[in-house]
């Protein structure tokens, strides 16, 4: 068998394989939307504070920051590693 018959072979097959993958993630993707679609039609939420996030939620790193205990204890980790390193 000739290389040209493979290369075209191979592409050929690469071409249906990408082929069928792409219509598969774009029937998932529509039936996603369409399952999200008909759970928000047949039960809404009431409430769309719950979907969102305060404004003035701290984020984790924030409270370690202002936990002193916990930045002392991490400083002194943080210390005692680098002593026993060199």
């Amino acid at each position: 068998m000739p290389s040209s018959d493979l290369m075209l072979e191979g592409l050929t097959l690469m071409v249906f394989g990408m082929g069928f993958v792409f219509t598969f993630l774009t029937l998932l993707v529509l039936a996603t939307k369409t399952m999200s679609a008909t759970v928000l039609r047949f039960s809404p939420v009431e409430d769309l504070s719950l979907l969102t996030p305060p404004l003035n939620m701290v984020s984790p790193s924030q409270q370690v920051a202002n936990d002193a205990h916990l930045m002392a204890v991490l400083s002194a980790a943080v210390h005692r590693y680098r002593q026993d390193r060199s």
